[in-house]
């Protein structure tokens, strides 16, 4: 008659591997975090359960709308996931009372899962009535929550599957990770940016991995602290992954494994199969500077969120890296004038003698050329009359034997100009190839300036 069937979880997805650990049965007993039954059976979308605690929530500083009031629920078992492990959250519905409450965000406190939900028309009694302790009620993922969770266990089970690829085949371990909320891209960080031939060999390989329909299931066992190994930290001293939270008091520790591919601590839901994960990665690493260190995004989309969705996930990232490469341009042309400031404040002082001045800088800019091409005009620009040959050099924070350091030479006297660099005119541009080091590359260039 066309009723729909949901597709069910596997008996054996989920495995207690302790003979310690059982899932409460007692009603008054919440489950922990690491048992619930959204982690047990991550396609279930309803359950039968019982209130074990309710409180009303509301803001210290109370706004005149009083739908800012919340009902903060603690449920024996939920089917909604608690955000966590790098997940957000899960919504969903709780039928309390007669009447349908939307949960608009679940959390876990210390070991058990909380769920808010707005207090209807400000009737604290009303909320309190329908949740108090021991009251029967049915907690469900509605259409639109379960479209969000099945969405977050796409992208969450694909982020494992990527992260063990990125890290078996090219040694690169996974930093952090961004498991977003649709239509926000996903990305993984990695210590360093890929060619477009590595991006595209990890895509072939997890996409071979998915065609053969790689099972997912999950072990569970007592969580004992002193055995859990500390983050890992690579040279630079940046920490790879997350260590278990401190203020988890669950008692279990969760393994997510895809079979022959990844076993992994993880609170997250997962799908019981990554058959239907097409991997999708943008060919393409957007960089991040940090300090001394310097390391990349890689985004990624999953065919099973709908193929539809996918364009406008990778357009969203390309728009975003348009207006992070505008806001650079913007930046940087701010620098290059507060950077000739200075310089011509010093010029200035010279009194009609001839200004010689060699700036060298470590930069990781996509445009150095650019960049040192805008403070020689912005110097020329102010400064048209006073004799002056000025050396501009860029090189990039981590530098081999083939790496680029730009070389920008201007002056009031093409002769001066000539003499440190070459062809004719007031300007002169170059590359050094190697890695320059201040007590030879630019020790040769201040003998040179100081000989004019």
């Amino acid at each position: 008659n066309g009723n729909l069937t949901y597709p069910t979880t596997p008996p054996d997805y989920h495995r207690i591997i302790s003979p310690t650990v059982k899932v409460p049965s007692d009603p008054q007993t919440a489950v922990p975090v690491g048992l619930l039954a959204c982690q047990r059976d991550p396609l279930l979308r309803t359950l039968e359960t019982v209130v074990v605690e309710c409180k009303i929530s509301q803001p210290v500083i109370a706004p005149a709308n009083k739908k800012a009031k919340k009902a903060v629920v603690i449920l024996h078992d939920t089917v909604i996931f608690p955000e966590g492990g790098g997940q957000p959250t899960d919504t969903g519905v709780i039928n309390a009372g007669g009447l349908i409450w939307d949960v608009i965000q679940a959390k876990r406190h210390g070991g058990y899962a909380v769920h808010y939900m707005r207090v209807r028309d400000g009737d604290v009694n009303a909320a309190l009535g329908a949740f108090t302790a021991g009251n029967n009620v049915t907690v469900s993922l509605d259409n639109t929550g379960y479209d969000r969770r099945y969405d977050h266990m796409s992208m969450h089970t694909s982020q494992h599957l990527l992260s063990a690829l990125l890290e078996t085949r090219l040694d690169l371990p996974t930093l952090s990770w961004s498991l977003t909320n649709y239509p926000t891209p996903c990305y993984v960080e990695v210590p360093r940016g890929m060619s477009q031939e590595e991006i595209a060999s990890i895509q072939q390989e997890a996409n071979r991995l998915v065609f053969e329909g790689r099972k997912v299931h999950v072990e569970v066992e007592e969580l004992d602290r002193d055995q859990e190994k500390g983050v890992e930290r690579l040279a630079s001293g940046r920490a790879v992954g997350k260590a278990l939270p401190e203020d988890y008091t669950g008692g279990v520790k969760r393994v997510v494994v895809i079979d022959g591919v990844d076993r992994n601590p993880c609170c997250g839901t997962h799908l019981p199969s990554i058959h239907n994960l097409q991997l999708f990665l943008l060919p393409h690493t957007d960089a991040l500077s940090r300090s001394s260190t310097t390391s990349a995004r890689l985004y990624f989309s999953t065919l099973s969120c709908g193929a539809p969705l996918v364009p406008e996930r990778v357009s969203q990232v390309v728009d975003e890296r348009k207006r992070a490469e505008k806001r650079v341009v913007d930046i940087e042309e701010e620098l290059a004038k507060f950077i000739a400031k200075g310089l011509i404040q010093e010029m200035n002082q010279e009194s009609g003698e001839l200004y010689k001045k060699h700036v060298h800088r470590t930069d990781d800019t996509s445009n150095a050329l650019g960049f040192l091409t805008a403070i020689s005009f912005a110097i020329s620009n102010a400064a048209p009359t006073q004799k002056h040959i000025v050396v501009l050099t860029s090189s990039p924070s981590a530098q081999t034997t083939t790496s680029g350091s730009v070389v920008m030479v201007s002056g009031s006297d093409d002769n001066r100009v000539k003499t440190l660099g070459g062809g004719k005119g007031l300007k002169w541009s170059g590359k050094f190839t190697g890695v320059w080091k201040e007590n030879r590359e630019s020790a040769l260039i201040q003998d040179i300036l100081n000989e004019m």
